[in-house]
């Protein structure tokens, strides 16, 4: 399907699906909605800003029978944000119609949880342990429903969740149609899989995790400094309309905004440590733009959608580097730029150099007093010249200018060459 209009919808889907601004489905939704509808238990490996979202609440709202008092589909998800995120979305596909609705997430009253299942929704959004106590309880009925999703599948398994969505999965139907998002698949989630889906399609959009466009990187040496100050001189040089600095322990996220508060910086805390309230009192500061900084660490990394995020700077480079790409994806989205900040030691060559494996290009600089200034490249060597000399004759040898020259012809022929240069650099490198 090449438009929406395409998968005869209902009218009042169609509608909500325009009002939003709908015309192409993404490719993931090309792949997702039609196994929905048939009801085809599927895994989607895709990552944060796919539209992976829709992918599943357009064909779930689309197969719903408002006539019927009892739920019939089940949305889970890791994070109170990111459920919050999904329950709203699915509110704008269903406004106007009898579908009912529920969000359950922890830190919540449970009482009036419970209270509010007298009359059971079609769809329930939730978190795994909220949605698991629910129906211990007996006050959410799951029995009912045959679809289930399970969102950032291996987050949750990293977060230890994947027990308890078993507790209230092994409730549902026996012909469940099981659909599961997740950006990797781990092994160790096999077995969860296994347990609950037969022979499901496995939908993989992009191998290799894309990199927003539209994001300058930039690696500033923390030297002999402390690294708070560092950050500190790092934050005179820029003046963003949002900037994350990404910790990789709530322990230091708290001294990083601590010190920055001591330093007269006002800055929004997110980390899975913060009372509820706290969380969702910093999350609509965030959303009104009272901060001009947030410090997290990479729970706001995945899937928590903070608009006009410009700068991302990374306190520290994360262990998992898969994280590196979720963090810095938060900034120039919906077709801005932004600009990405490593602040790194010797000891982290090692990452930096993995993580220009996957296609990213960094530029070395340093901030003095708020002003910036370029340094030689960080694996500059002795006989760089010489060496330097030799990778440009081989790249002007094997990049020729074409036969047939197009518009950016010039620009494709310096980057195919800047290609060749790395490789060579690499090799050179390798053999010292």
């Amino acid at each position: 399907m090449s438009k929406y209009t395409d998968y005869n919808f209902q009218p009042f889907l169609q509608e909500a699906i325009d009002k939003l601004g709908f015309q192409e489905p993404t490719p993931i939704q090309k792949e997702m909605i039609p196994l929905v509808l048939k009801g085809k238990s599927a895994i989607g490996q895709a990552h944060t800003g796919t539209g992976k979202t829709h992918s599943f609440l357009i064909p779930i709202v689309e197969k719903i029978d408002a006539s019927k008092q009892e739920v019939q589909a089940i949305i889970t998800s890791p994070t109170r944000e990111l459920a919050t995120q999904i329950y709203n979305e699915l509110n704008k596909l269903v406004e106007g119609t009898e579908i009912q609705t529920k969000l359950f997430i922890g830190g919540t009253d449970k009482a009036r949880a419970i209270e509010k299942l007298k009359t059971q929704p079609q769809i329930v959004v939730g978190t795994p342990g909220r949605l698991r106590d629910l129906t211990v309880e007996q006050a959410l009925l799951v029995h009912t429903s045959n679809i289930l999703v399970v969102d950032e599948a291996d987050l949750a398994f990293d977060l230890g969740f994947i027990n308890e969505i078993d507790q209230f999965a092994s409730r549902m139907p026996e012909k469940l149609e099981m659909y599961v998002f997740s950006a990797t698949i781990p092994e160790k989630l096999q077995p969860f899989l296994k347990k609950y889906m037969d022979a499901p399609v496995h939908i993989k959009i992009g191998d290799k995790r894309p990199v927003a466009e539209g994001i300058d990187f930039t690696v500033v040496p923390v030297r002999s400094k402390s690294r708070k100050k560092r950050l500190l001189e790092v934050m005179a040089g820029i003046n963003p309309y949002l900037a994350i600095i990404f910790a990789n322990t709530k322990q230091n996220a708290n001294e990083v905004a601590s010190f920055l508060q001591e330093n007269g910086i006002k800055v929004g805390v997110v980390h899975g440590d913060i009372a509820p309230r706290e969380r969702t009192r910093v999350m609509k500061q965030i959303h009104d733009l009272e901060f001009q900084y947030i410090v997290a660490t990479d729970l706001a990394a995945r899937g928590i959608d903070i608009p006009g995020v410009s700068h991302v700077i990374n306190y520290e480079i994360p262990d998992d580097l898969e994280f590196f790409i979720h963090r810095v994806g938060r900034t120039a989205r919906a077709g801005l730029t932004g600009l990405a900040i490593t602040l790194y030691e010797p000891s982290d060559e090692d990452a930096l150099n993995r993580i220009e494996k996957m296609g990213i290009t960094f530029e070395h600089k340093d901030v003095i007093n708020g002003e910036w200034s370029e340094l030689k490249e960080r694996h500059a060597r002795k006989n760089r010249p010489k060496m330097e000399n030799e990778i440009d004759a081989k790249a002007k040898a094997l990049v020729r200018k074409p036969k047939k020259v197009k518009p950016g012809y010039k620009r494709n022929m310096k980057w195919e060459m800047e290609k060749v240069k790395k490789k060579e650099r690499r090799i050179k490198n390798r053999k010292k």
